[in-house]
């Protein structure tokens, strides 16, 4: 009982990618935890219960023992201190440096424009026709700095042979903007080829893409 009660506990959204990098992180590290699903479209996040955990109201937030831990870079950063097995960053700084800046792309200038609350305020104040020539300029002209900055550091994944923090970033967001958003992402040719891969790798991994529906 005293093991079940100091499991990891994420809160989580399926549709996610802020809470998806988590779940692949956590998966990667073999870290077992309890999912609780916050159904956003319900206002789920919005609950006093739940701003207790997050005052702005996003997932993901990770709570680990009495530690509570919101935004998913903050808990990749966490994590990796925490639970060092299966190391998500590089050793060589250079690398290291590259994964910082891929994820930073992705988590401070693709992703924030694109999620629920920025897409009403587009929908009321501009125009429902506005919202995806939005998104879609945003995320194009985000992979656009990402293959320039991955060019000459990818190997048969984002920055190298291992799958790394750059690639956890970079998975989630191409799938949202393929599947969500209706992107081309074929121009983007060294991401998607690395996506491709962290996908075959991710076959290997039966819970390395954990996107069950759980909120009924």
């Amino acid at each position: 009982m005293a093991h079940e009660e100091k499991k990891l506990k994420l809160y989580s959204n399926w549709g996610s990618s802020c809470s998806f990098r988590i779940r692949i992180a956590l998966n990667l590290k073999g870290l077992e935890y309890q999912y609780i699903p916050v159904n956003l479209l319900k206002g789920e996040q919005f609950t006093p219960e739940f701003q207790k955990l997050n005052p702005i109201g996003y997932v993901p937030v990770l709570v680990d023992d009495e530690i509570i831990v919101s935004d998913s870079l903050a808990i990749f950063m966490y994590l990796e201190e925490k639970y060092p097995q299966h190391p998500l960053l590089p050793s060589d700084l250079q690398k290291k440096a590259i994964n910082f800046q891929a994820a930073n792309i992705v988590c401070s200038s693709i992703q924030p424009l694109q999620n629920l609350a920025v897409l009403k305020y587009i929908e009321e104040k501009v125009s429902p026709d506005e919202k995806i020539p939005w998104v879609k300029f945003h995320i194009e002209k985000g992979f656009e700095a990402l293959e320039k900055l991955l060019k000459g550091h990818a190997g048969r994944y984002a920055t190298g042979d291992e799958v790394f923090m750059a690639d956890l970033f970079l998975a989630p967001q191409i799938y949202v903007g393929i599947k969500r958003f209706d992107v081309d992402m074929v121009v983007f040719l060294i991401t998607l080829i690395k996506y491709l891969h962290v996908f075959r790798f991710a076959s290997m991994h039966k819970r390395f893409l954990q996107r069950v529906q759980l909120e009924g």
